[in-house]
């Protein structure tokens, strides 16, 4: 039967990219990093992968884009797996914020002060400052050798160009950093803190690289390939909780109506997208909505779900 869909989903790929290629010109690139507005703003990409390792891919999916904010998934489980559930949930809260994933007002406004939840920006600051390591090196090469194992790829670096952008730029999340500091959410040294943060933030990839790292988590933790287990199926239940609930930003609702798989989007245009127990989903397209999730990337996948009646709900 699996073999018989992927087949049915490699003649009907094409097409489907075709058609959502134009959604791409209602949408703009991100700019406020200046690396990421050197991305072709009409590229749109996409694989699928599924447990018998066969896959399906269109478009610019070989495209190499960074992580952003897909990178916090996976610091958000390696934290988790460092700390366990009750250290971390005593700095980052579980629910959404309906703002936008910079935003600091719930910060203030809301007690304890703890940022709603790891995925918006303030939380995955502080995720970030909870992975183990003697050093900040140590800490953003255990992030690295990590999603090299999740990607099956060893071949995974930082993008150095990016990295710099987003350490010459980030005021706003160096803001949230230091406000953190100060209510005492945030331990350690702030700069070296971002260090890691914008470091896992522009690790490379591209849509097959996702589709292995989401096919992980589509099979609770254990990589279907290999047959090694990488994350505790309970970390993944996490993970992919937080995914339907708040990884499409303030659009969560809307994308779990339309697409109603977990996903998590990244302003470089990535999307990370499961169907559980039977496929990893990676998906690029850099012009966003207005939401920071890719435009043509996110109705290709409106597309598919339809077409392959996939939704969990």
């Amino acid at each position: 039967m699996a073999s018989v869909e992927i087949e049915d989903i490699r003649k009907q790929l094409p097409n489907w990219v075709k058609a959502s290629v134009p959604y791409a010109s209602s949408g703009k690139v991100a700019s406020y990093i200046p690396e990421l507005s050197k991305a072709p703003y009409d590229a749109l990409g996409i694989t699928l992968l599924n447990t018998n390792g066969e896959f399906a891919s269109a478009g610019s999916c070989e495209m190499n884009f960074t992580m952003q904010s897909i990178s916090k998934v996976f610091t958000l489980v390696l934290a988790l797996m460092d700390n366990g559930e009750e250290e971390v949930f005593s700095k980052v809260g579980m629910e959404p914020t309906g703002d936008n994933f910079n935003s600091m007002l719930k910060l203030e406004l809301v007690r304890p002060g703890i940022p709603f939840n790891p995925l918006i920006n303030a939380g995955a600051i502080t995720v970030s400052s909870l992975i183990h390591g003697s050093s900040q090196e140590e800490k953003s090469e255990r992030i690295l050798h990590f999603f090299k194992e999740l990607a099956g790829n060893d071949n995974l670096k930082c993008d150095t160009d990016v990295f710099r952008s987003e350490l010459d730029t980030g005021h706003l999340n160096r803001s949230i950093a230091y406000f953190l500091k100060g209510n005492g959410v945030l331990s350690g040294n702030v700069e070296e803190v971002l260090d890691i943060y914008f470091r896992h933030c522009s690790i490379v990839v591209n849509c097959a690289d996702l589709a292995r790292m989401s096919l992980v988590l589509a099979c609770d933790g254990t990589d279907p390939l290999t047959g090694k287990v990488l994350i505790p199926r309970r970390f993944v239940q996490i993970a992919k909780t937080f995914m339907t609930t708040c990884g499409m930003y303030n659009a969560s609702g809307e994308f779990a109506i339309q697409v109603g798989l977990p996903a998590k989007s990244g302003v470089s245009g990535g999307v990370l997208a499961l169907v559980p127990g039977r496929y990893g989903i990676g998906v690029v397209g850099p012009a966003l909505n207005d939401k920071g999730n890719s435009q043509a990337g996110v109705y290709l996948l409106e597309t598919l779900s339809r077409e392959v009646n996939w939704s969990m709900f």
